[in-house]
């Protein structure tokens, strides 16, 4: 049998490249999502977790830890460092402070200086800071400002009473870190820093450390080291000390950024799972085809003498030899696709980032998963074949039908999975449970498979009327779904595979999309503001407000913004009274209620009469508001952001009195044609508004900033569903291909007998494509909508309990995929009927 075996690789290597086609890709888009998975948390950490990327573990203090403002005290900094598992420690300290530069104020972020084993800055030109007087610059800010080595800065704090003259001794490279994107970024040494992080008052003194980053002793178990230090922190006064790697560190910023839950891990983990669950199906499927092409031929060596066990063990080789080579080759393919990828985002500007990471767990998962499916696809086809008499195996195979016992089964079971499935899928989309509903949609997915055969065909009869108009060749391809429902069933399901999985990562990546940006917009509706003299950053009290700003804004100043490059809509709003909230006082201001939407992110706010709108976290109930002419009682609305003044609409401002004219400016930027607005459109923008205004730019703050942060992070756990979804692609289109084509060869002496009868080669192509067209669009909408349903579902169960989330439907997308798989369809016939119709009727006729 070993002879025989070995023969099928001559005689049938078509077979056998199909096989191994499909293998080969359902290898591939396991090994891809894996390094996904592990390329997006070295992206992450490249980027968020750039400061502290030469870390093995991070110390963050707990709340009221009695060190000081905030931080850990020096007592605790030298605890750790003499721990004998740490070889290096940075005691990271920050200061956000104002920046003179070149006649202009910045405002911008100063850090202490790490020691070389632990600093995360890379110097493009010149030194890194050596005296207290000197400070590195990042290369944004040195070519946004025009600033080099030597030249002299004044660095401010907040509050404007401690100035500090240093001189710019170095260049540093760009941080891709999304939080330090829109601020410029200085480096000095830690006396410096402790100067602008002083406290005011009699107990003047610098403030604690923010965060300990520690490099361990070679040999040191980093678990272990873990708990012990965090009992050293204790012991020293510190309470309640977390200590994390630095994975574990980006995992909870990521964590923070979606409410506290670790989304990214589980979704990832569930994209694994879709991708197992699709490999097995997409390959069960193909090689089901080539094991029933020879269902005739493994009966008859049984009529020869050849036993169950030695047929079985027959294609089982087969399938081994078939498996190895084309997992091997998936896992290449696998690792390829993703270098192209990650080498295709790190050359975009937004993404530089972008790393690559090859997990062993991607390698050897690809290559035992492929392996075992494909074992396990052959196995029951071969126990099919070989659990009938050689006899009765020679005759015409009975299809799946409501007419035998295998087609009444395979109903029970699909209807049962559905019935199952549907229920706990809905189940877990209404109570965000996210494994709950994914055990649902692969429940349901497997009962519509179960069932495809029992309503595929007649779907596609039923389509295929449209068919007749072509003719003979129509009429043909229509009945061909008829007459052998199984085989149209199996060239189906790998379509409605592929369309189900792609539309399902398109509507739900789409859903996601639009919940995310109306999280954000809910939270900052507001993309800028520009304070005048003696106001807040929304108006409020000036306590932080630095010198200099222009006392009040004209009307030829606000044309002037809102005519600005990337700015889309402005607005001057007045102070119009006070109030006393929560027992401070606050001021109001007002917008007029037409340009809410035109200003605001936030579609759902509507400024009603009567009303006002309060930030997050106030009392709801009646306010009095005093303005020039006297009072009114107004019913508070308490909103969902706390980056939001007292608001109140111009129209319920005008029974307070007169306001006072342009005490802010709110700004909305334009997303540029074909993207999204970068870190240095937001800091071009600002800079344009403060010079437009006669403000410094340090009075130009808003939330656009923190949109940015938080949408460049969105976006690279989208480009999970991105990465996945080209690999789903690439299957969809040749799984469709493999089956259709191994349809068309089982049929060689079939199509060369209607040759025979009088069917022309155009015919016979044209036959064929009608067919394979019929089937694919069939199976296409079938797919979309099951995509569309997934997808929608999907988002529900893994982010409604973060965000609202709202039924999205790409429209323009689904289209795409149903030509593309239409087309597919099309093209899958071409080359073999191409080879149908030049092989001659007798040639045809005599093939095995």
């Amino acid at each position: 049998m070993l002879q025989v075996a070995l023969s099928q690789f001559r005689t049938h290597s078509r077979r056998f490249i199909a096989v191994g086609l499909a293998v080969m890709l359902a290898v591939a888009f396991l090994a891809t999502t894996l390094m996904v998975g592990a390329s997006t948390q070295a992206s992450l950490g490249a980027s968020l977790g750039e400061s502290y990327n030469k870390a093995d573990l991070i110390a963050t203090p707990g709340p009221g830890n009695g060190s000081g403002p905030s931080g850990f005290s020096q007592a605790a900094v030298d605890a750790v460092a003499a721990d004998p598992a740490v070889s290096a420690v940075y005691a990271q300290q920050t200061a956000y402070a104002y920046i003179g530069v070149n006649g202009q104020e910045i405002f911008g972020k100063v850090r202490n200086l790490a020691p070389a084993a632990l600093e995360p800055a890379s110097l493009e030109s010149g030194s890194l800071p050596a005296a207290a007087n000197q400070v590195a610059v990042d290369r944004t800010t040195a070519d946004r400002y025009r600033l080099s080595a030597g030249q002299a800065l004044v660095v401010a704090t907040g509050d404007q009473r401690t100035t500090v003259s240093l001189t710019v001794s170095g260049i540093l490279r760009a941080s891709n870190d999304p939080f330090a994107s829109a601020t410029a970024q200085l480096v000095a040494l830690s006396p410096t820093v402790g100067t602008l992080t002083a406290n005011s008052g009699p107990d003047a003194g610098p403030a604690g450390a923010e965060g300990l980053q520690l490099v361990l002793a070679p040999g040191t178990d980093a678990a272990a080291a873990q708990a012990s230090l965090a009992g050293v922190l204790s012991a020293a006064g510190a309470a309640d000390p977390t200590v994390r790697t630095a994975q574990e560190e980006v995992t909870s910023q990521v964590a923070a950024m979606t409410g506290g839950q670790d989304q990214l891990t589980v979704v990832l983990l569930i994209f694994a799972a879709v991708a197992l669950v699709v490999a097995a199906l997409v390959v069960s499927n193909t090689f089901a085809v080539l094991v029933a092409q020879r269902t005739r031929e493994l009966a008859l060596l049984r009529c020869l003498g050849a036993g169950r066990r030695q047929v079985r063990n027959s294609v089982l080789l087969e399938a081994l030899v078939v498996g190895v080579v084309a997992s091997l080759l998936g896992v290449l393919a696998g690792t390829g696709l993703m270098a192209g990828l990650i080498g295709w985002a790190s050359s975009q500007p937004n993404s530089t980032f972008a790393t690559l990471a090859v997990p062993p767990s991607a390698i050897i998962s690809g290559l035992v998963v492929g392996i075992l499916l494909t074992l396990a696809a052959a196995l029951v086809p071969a126990r099919a074949a070989t659990a009938v008499a050689p006899l009765a195996a020679l005759r015409p195979a009975d299809d799946a039908s409501l007419r035998n016992t295998k087609g009444r089964v395979r109903l029970v079971l699909g209807i049962a999975a559905l019935l199952a499935g549907v229920p706990l899928l809905v189940w877990g989309a209404l109570e965000v449970q996210l494994v709950p509903a994914f055990g649902g949609g692969l429940l349901s997915f497997l009962g519509v498979l179960l069932s495809s055969s029992l309503f595929i065909p007649a779907l596609v009869s039923l389509v295929g009327k449209l068919a007749a108009a072509a003719g003979v060749p129509g009429k043909l391809a229509a009945l061909n779904a008829v007459r052998n429902p199984g085989r149209t069933s199996v060239t189906a399901a790998a379509l409605l595979i592929g369309v189900t999985l792609v539309t399902m990562m398109m509507t739900g990546a789409a859903t996601s999309r639009i919940a995310f940006d109306k999280a954000l917009a809910q939270n900052y509706p507001v993309d800028m503001a520009v304070t005048a003299p003696g106001a807040g950053a929304f108006g409020g009290p000036a306590a932080t407000q630095p010198p200099g700003a222009a006392a009040g804004f004209t009307e030829t100043q606000l044309a002037a913004v809102g005519g600005l490059p990337g700015v889309e809509s402005a607005a001057a709003l007045p102070a119009v009274g006070s109030a006393d909230l929560d027992g401070y006082p606050s001021e109001i201001l007002a917008l007029p209620a037409g340009q809410a939407a035109a200003i605001l992110r936030d579609a759902g706010l509507v400024l009603e009469p009567g009303k006002i709108y309060l930030p997050e976290g106030s009392t709801p109930g009646t306010v009095t508001v005093t303005g020039t002419a006297g009072t009114a009682n107004l019913s508070a609305v308490v909103l969902e952001t706390r980056n939001m003044p007292p608001l109140v609409s111009t129209e319920t401002a005008q029974q307070l009195g007169t306001p006072t004219v342009g005490q802010a400016v709110w700004l909305r930027l334009a997303d540029p044609a074909g993207g999204t607005l970068s870190g240095d459109d937001v800091r071009t923008v600002q800079q344009q508004v403060a010079e437009a205004l006669a403000v410094p730019e340090s009075a130009v703050s808003g939330a656009a900033i923190e949109r940015l942060t938080f949408n460049q992070v969105i976006d690279v756990l989208l480009l999970v569903v991105t990465a996945l979804l080209g690999v789903a692609v690439l299957i969809a289109l040749i799984g469709v291909a493999n089956t259709l084509s191994l349809s068309v060869l089982e049929r060689t002496r079939e199509n060369s007998l209607l040759r025979a009868l009088g069917l022309t080669k155009g015919q016979l192509r044209g036959m064929l494509a009608l067919e394979a067209v019929l089937v694919a669009a069939v199976a296409a909408i079938m797919g979309t909508v099951l995509g569309v349903a997934y997808g929608w579902l999907g988002a529900m169960s893994a982010l409604g309990g973060v965000v609202d989330v709202s039924p999205a439907i790409p429209w323009l997308q689904l289209l795409g995929v149903l030509a593309v798989a239409i087309i597919a369809g099309l093209l899958a016939s071409v080359v073999p009927a191409r080879r149908a119709a030049r092989l001659s009727p007798v040639a045809g006729l005599a093939t095995t």
